[in-house]
């Protein structure tokens, strides 16, 4: 992301305004009107199909231009089948049930009184995304059904493209009868920083950011307003010595299959010291067929020379692209302490046949979420479930793991009297 240098532009405080004000009205709309603008909402991207694509090819233009990485270009560029995904996305939160007013009993009772609790609305939203333009549609829909307003910053490398679909979801709000407050876009022409958005505490409630580790640390220093981190990349898998080597291998394959972008790819194999160099030899070729470049410690590239040696600094940062390193270990234990230091703490993984061995590291890593003998593979809109997922977040504070709806939420605790006193 190209980071803008502060200034004194008052766009954002506009902005923030606005869906402030929005997000009054919007947190009181009944949920059948919020579902039916989330469903307005797809419409009319899916109406934009070709303006966005159009907007999307001068964008990939101007970035090839600036030698913008080929990361970020892969991330940057639309097809309609990744379109078409977002529209499936947005039509199925328009169908879930309303996330909000659920009345729950209170973990405790007042005398005289009854108490129970309801999720609620946390009011204004920014959304700060590195490339991909059609989030800005998945996060909107999030936003809108659990009755937030959302301000969207996106990256320069996407103007176009965020523009046109900033415009099309305010166009679905608007005709669903909804403020177009509800839905912001600090533009790259208002030449806003990031600092300059996230420091509005006083409307803001909420910041999510998407990208690479160094635009999520920079919102995290930045921010004035609680954020709500996302992770990508980086997952680490311990292969047991009772694990299958077919299973290690699936795994590996299967967590890389999250496009465009790998959030819970595995990135590192941690492998016991006594592990058959046989098998290790039979999975690196395996890997190398599908297109996978193969590092490891010293210890493994003085026994196999043929890898590549990954340095120090590699184990405790992402490649998001198929690039995987291996490392021996001598334990479940010296595994668990390890991934606790390096991994990024969202998704980790173990292969064995051992019940003492899955419960150990199921307790033992701090991570998010843990993956015995299944694949990590992230899904934004799983066949199974009422979930649909922005990200993952790696925080272990407010709401850990899975960014879905009622990650956008807040509880409140409403107590009953009964007349007397």
């Amino acid at each position: 992301m190209i980071v803008d240098v502060l200034d004194d532009n008052l766009e954002p405080i506009a902005s923030a305004r606005r869906a402030y004000g929005a997000s009054f009205k919007l947190g009181i709309t009944k949920g059948a009107d919020r579902s039916r603008a989330v469903l307005a909402m797809a419409e009319a991207l899916r109406q934009s199909f070709d303006d966005i694509l159009e907007a999307n090819t001068l964008d990939l233009e101007a970035s090839r231009e600036m030698a913008v990485p080929d990361l970020i270009l892969d991330w940057l560029k639309l097809t309609p089948k990744r379109l078409e995904a977002a529209v499936e996305t947005l039509q199925r939160l328009g169908e879930l049930s309303d996330p909000l007013r659920r009345v729950r009993s209170a973990d405790y009772q007042l005398e005289d009184s009854q108490t129970y609790t309801q999720l609620m609305p946390l009011g204004v939203i920014a959304f700060i995304y590195e490339a991909f333009p059609e989030l800005a549609a998945i996060a909107a829909g999030l936003c809108i059904k659990t009755g937030n307003s959302l301000i969207l910053k996106g990256s320069t490398e996407a103007s176009h493209s965020n523009e046109v679909i900033a415009n099309a979801l305010q166009n679905g709000i608007i005709d669903a009868g909804l403020p177009s407050g509800c839905i912001e876009l600090i533009k790259a022409e208002h030449g806003a920083s990031i600092r300059d958005l996230v420091t509005q505490d006083q409307y803001l409630n909420l910041v999510i950011p998407y990208g690479r580790s160094s635009l999520i640390q920079q919102v995290v220093r930045q921010s004035t307003a609680p954020v709500l981190k996302s992770a990508m990349g980086n997952c680490y898998l311990y292969w047991s010595l009772s694990g299958s080597l077919e299973m290690v291998r699936w795994m590996i394959v299967d967590s890389h299959c999250s496009e465009p972008d790998p959030v819970n790819a595995i990135e590192k194999v941690l492998i016991h010291r006594q592990a058959m160099p046989s098998s290790l030899i039979t999975l690196w070729n395996s890997l190398q067929e599908k297109g996978f470049e193969i590092k490891a410690d010293a210890e493994l590239v003085e026994a196999f020379p043929q890898l590549q040696l990954a340095k120090d600094g590699e184990w405790g940062s992402a490649y998001l692209n198929n690039t995987v390193a291996f490392k021996l270990v001598d334990s479940l234990e010296a595994a668990i302490a390890w991934i606790n230091h390096y991994s990024s703490g969202h998704a980790d993984c173990i292969v064995t046949e051992s019940y003492q061995e899955s419960r150990q590291f199921a307790l033992g890593v701090n991570s998010a979420s843990s993956y015995i003998n299944a694949s990590p593979r992230f899904n934004r809109n799983p066949a199974r479930g009422d979930g649909v997922f922005l990200g993952m977040s790696n925080q272990r504070g407010h709401r850990r793991g899975l960014i879905s709806l009622e990650s956008l939420t807040t509880v409140k605790h409403i107590v009953q009297g009964n007349g007397r006193f």
